[in-house]
């Protein structure tokens, strides 16, 4: 064989795995969730629930680190911020829930999540904290503890656990209107998260705190419609009424329908009682 032409023919073969390596690709970023679900679309587990098997939410004090509560942070290419307090929180929107896809998997301040107990995901809310959220099309009402992120596709306010959509009865259509207001109870000191919440243990008569307590049945961002409810209040109950107005962290109004004070625990109980046989949603205790 030549040797001239067996060169050149060498040459050019090396020349061609040169060009076919440098046109691979580098391997893609590594996704962190990639691999970490068994299953692609989430779903109900497979078997059913009894309700009364499913444990209620009852607030308490907090303890807050930074997992969970960094801020702002980034999900999908959009910035979120979280807020300094849950004070004063209220919206109204869509929820969805999630399940077995999420099932003992860690939320996003490292606990475990489990579809079987009530539980939430929020963008926004410090992290632990306590909602009550109220199902608008059929006026259900349940205490939520809040330990994840999310939802971060729709036009969605919150995500409950299976179990806490059960409660709320709309498991099977998937999403409901909801009503969500924020129960703020005592915290922690100051944590690694530096941020201080006020002050107001739930349902805790033997406080040493020297504020009342009182039930907040609902909360406005108009004055008119807050009003409108006094009236209603006043009208079915003995005890005063009043309007508390806050500056919620978005910077608007916030007023607040509260009864009260009421100290004892049995009278207060009482109360609300009476105002869901009234049709009212179910208030909560609060301290001022």
């Amino acid at each position: 064989m030549n040797m001239p032409i067996f060169k050149a023919v060498a040459l050019a073969a090396c020349l061609i795995v040169v060009a076919g390596c440098s046109s691979i690709p580098p391997p893609p970023a590594e996704n962190p969730n990639a691999g970490r679900y068994t299953i692609t679309q989430d779903r109900a587990p497979a078997e059913s629930i009894e309700l009364s098997s499913i444990p209620e939410v009852i607030p308490g004090p907090v303890e807050r680190t930074i997992a969970g509560n960094r801020s702002p942070y980034t999900v999908l290419g959009k910035t979120y911020f979280v807020l300094p307090s849950e004070e004063g929180y209220s919206e109204r929107g869509i929820a969805s829930w999630y399940g077995e896809k999420f099932h003992g998997h860690k939320t996003s301040n490292g606990e475990v999540f489990d579809m079987y107990h009530v539980s939430a995901a929020h963008k926004s809310l410090p992290i632990p904290s306590f909602l009550r959220v109220t199902n608008l099309d059929n006026n259900r009402s349940i205490v939520v503890r809040v330990n994840d992120r999310g939802p971060f596709h729709g036009n969605r306010v919150i995500d409950l656990s299976y179990a806490a959509a059960l409660k709320l009865g709309y498991a099977e259509t998937g999403t409901a209107r909801v009503q969500l207001e924020s129960i703020v109870t005592e915290n922690s000191p100051i944590d690694s998260v530096q941020r201080k919440s006020l002050s107001l243990k739930v349902g805790s008569p033997s406080s040493t705190s020297t504020t009342s307590q009182y039930l907040q049945v609902a909360a406005f961002s108009s004055r008119i419609n807050a009003r409108e409810l006094s009236k209603k209040l006043e009208g079915i109950l003995e005890r005063p009424v009043l309007i508390n107005s806050v500056i919620n962290p978005a910077g608007t109004i916030l007023y607040r329908v509260r009864i009260g004070p009421i100290n004892d625990p049995i009278e207060l109980e009482k109360i609300a009682g009476q105002l869901v046989a009234a049709e009212f949603d179910r208030p909560y205790p609060v301290r001022q």
